[in-house]
């Protein structure tokens, strides 16, 4: 038997992915079944490329309700805990790159660089992880080595 995936999430990112399960329940489920029916009264579906369309659209709807079902079943939430370290979900100012940059640390399923949320088992994000504001670390990046600092930690 399969051993079943733990997802490390926030509880903001939880709170997305219930409201992102509740939409696609509830609203793009009715949608895509509405673009069925309609495509179906066009006649012959073999040869009817809006039926083909929607049916694949359809599967990939279910596909996305199971998928975060199963996360939020095997779902740990880490709840945002006072301490001087950096750990999951907490905001951590960083002196990288030639500049400051403002990021969260988030499980692997929230992580979305485009908005500074960096997964804790990224190379930056790992490398942060159990370390106090003023430390200096290094990260081993696709790019080479990377050494920055922690300025701050925040809520």
């Amino acid at each position: 038997m399969a051993e079943n995936k733990e997802y490390v999430l926030t509880l903001e990112g939880k709170a997305e992915l219930e409201a992102e399960l509740d939409t696609l329940k509830n609203v793009t489920r009715k949608e895509v079944s509405e673009k069925i029916k309609e495509a179906r009264s066009f006649g012959d579906l073999s040869e009817n490329a809006e039926y083909d369309a929607a049916k694949d659209e359809q599967a990939e709807v279910e596909a996305r309700i199971n998928q975060i079902e199963y996360m939020l079943k095997y779902a740990t939430v880490i709840e945002n805990e006072e301490s001087d370290i950096v750990t999951v979900g907490k905001k951590v100012k960083l002196g990288i790159f030639g500049g400051e940059e403002v990021y969260t640390i988030v499980g692997t399923t929230e992580a979305d660089p485009y908005k500074n949320k960096l997964s804790y088992e990224s190379p930056i994000g790992a490398a942060c992880i159990n370390h106090s504001a003023g430390d200096t670390v290094k990260a081993q990046t696709p790019g080479g080595e990377v050494e920055f600092k922690i300025i701050e930690i925040m809520k």
